[in-house]
């Protein structure tokens, strides 16, 4: 069935706490995506942000980003005073998230609810249910947290190896920072899903998105090191990026612990299971980041200072999504198969039958045949004008060459139009492909520039942080996305 929806992470929403939320904004935006008659809210990963703020490097693979958590909700909750929820309050036209700030000073207002929260029967079985990834999390952080922010690979021996006496001793002396954590991700579980079950009620489908790698710093890494290629000494033998491509000449040095392949299938691939099931509580369709890592992966050796010098290994194939069908069924799952494809890709991508993705500003500039351009999507596939790695669709066309920006207008007819016009015609475009699905993000339907550009890969200290601003979504523009959006049958 023809579908379309928006792309906007939740870190993205407007509202008066410094960082989009579970608050008033997030339901409205849902209930406007109504308005434009749309089926889908793509989001980023929800995990809590760590070194970089970027939500492709949490703190967990499992758990949930606090900042995320509703301030008012805790007001209403009485667990915060309404001159805590005053105290944190940020100026509304505030464009850009500023992530610092919210590390010095969001933790008070979160640890001044869980001081008057009262621990139900709910909470324990949250607690209980989710017992085999939230204790090694939630010790994982206080320990952070008692180190100074250290990384576990930089904590002591006892520490970083896990010694069983030593954790047995942590989880009762530290049972109450233990509890705050577990105290947030119950939060965060439980406003999420609130949020998902209002807009899966109004027929808003949400569409999460999952790295394929986890962070070195991660409750992950340092929990389940079997899972890993570490040496005896838990030191990475190689590391996770991408060769020299599109966005950067030197490639990418993600720098993620690259899975111990052989030990997954020995396990019957029990934790990619957990956390496909965890995902799975979280979304309604999941977005499987770098799907071409399935197939073979790029390892660059540890220590390396740019990922030239990687080589491509063999991955799981269809051995591990044949595991995840017997185990969950016919899941909803998008292959994000951007990026070098060989041979092995596309045929991962035949056998398992997942779409793929089509993005229009990768379409331009070549010959007819490039597999982007309209005339050559496939009906089982996700179009997009652009992703969050993209520049948006208007600075795009404002930093494209000659011979993109001629292409371009070619193929629109509109060999005299302005960018604005043009963006709005490959808006146009991309919901008349054949695709089943078609995707925008939110920053081209408002017709914004760079500015407003989420992320550039191979990039540090300016990324994840643009926010929409109050108002944007007018009913203006929702007429207008709904009669497009209804004119091309999705």
């Amino acid at each position: 069935m023809r579908a379309s929806g928006i792309l906007l992470p939740i870190s993205s929403l407007p509202g008066a706490y410094g960082i989009g939320g579970f608050s008033k904004e997030a339901y409205e935006f849902v209930d406007w995506l109504v308005k434009c008659g749309q089926k889908y809210w793509q989001i980023l990963p929800l995990g809590p942000t760590g070194y970089g703020d970027s939500p492709y490097q949490a703190f967990s693979t499992f758990a949930g980003n606090p900042y995320f958590i509703s301030l008012e909700t805790l007001y209403e909750q009485g667990l915060i005073t309404e001159e805590e929820l005053e105290a944190q309050k940020r100026p509304e036209n505030n464009a850009y998230i500023d992530y610092g700030e919210l590390f010095q000073n969001r933790r008070t207002a979160l640890k001044a609810a869980y001081g008057r929260f009262e621990k139900s029967e709910e909470f324990k079985r949250f607690c209980e249910d989710n017992a085999i990834w939230l204790n090694d999390y939630a010790l994982y952080r206080t320990l952070k947290d008692k180190t100074g922010g250290l990384a576990w690979y930089d904590w002591e021996h006892k520490y970083k190896f896990r010694n069983s006496s030593t954790m047995k001793r942590l989880f009762r002396e530290y049972a109450d920072d233990i509890g705050f954590y577990c105290f947030l991700e119950y939060e965060f579980d439980r406003q999420w899903k609130a949020l998902k079950s209002y807009a899966n009620e109004r027929g808003i489908r949400i569409i999460g998105d999952l790295p394929i790698y986890v962070s070195m710093d991660s409750a992950d890494a340092w929990s389940s090191p079997k899972l890993f290629k570490y040496d005896k000494d838990l030191v990475p033998k190689c590391v996770a990026g991408c060769p020299p491509d599109y966005f950067s000449p030197t490639g990418q040095l993600w720098g993620n612990p690259v899975y111990n392949w052989r030990y997954h299938k020995k396990t019957g691939y029990a934790w990619w299971i957990e956390r496909l099931k965890r995902s799975f509580e979280l979304y309604d369709v999941l977005r499987l980041d770098h799907f071409r890592g399935f197939a073979s992966y790029y390892e660059i050796p540890f220590g390396a200072e740019t990922a030239i010098n990687g080589e491509w290994v063999k991955g799981p194939g269809m051995d591990l999504f044949n595991t995840v069908k017997e185990h969950l069924g016919n899941v909803p799952v998008i292959a994000e198969d951007l990026g070098m494809l060989t041979e092995d890709v596309f045929e991962l991508i035949a056998d398992s039958g997942y779409p793929g993705m089509k993005v229009l500003e990768f379409a331009f500039g070549s010959g007819s045949d490039n597999l982007y351009l309209p005339h050559n999507h496939i009906k089982n596939s996700i179009v997009y004008t652009g992703t969050h790695d993209n520049e948006t669709l208007m600075g795009w066309l404002g930093s494209a060459d000659e011979n993109c920006r001629r292409h371009v207008r070619d193929y629109l007819g509109r060999s005299g139009c302005d960018d604005g016009t043009a963006a709005e015609a490959l808006i146009r475009t991309a919901l008349a492909s054949t695709a089943d699905t078609c995707i925008i993000p939110m920053q081209d339907h408002l017709r914004l520039g760079n500015e407003a550009r989420l992320n550039t890969p191979a990039t540090l200290g300016d990324n994840w942080k643009w926010r929409m601003a109050a108002g944007s979504c007018t009913d203006e523009m929702a007429e207008n996305i709904r009669s497009i959006t209804q004119l091309y049958g999705r």
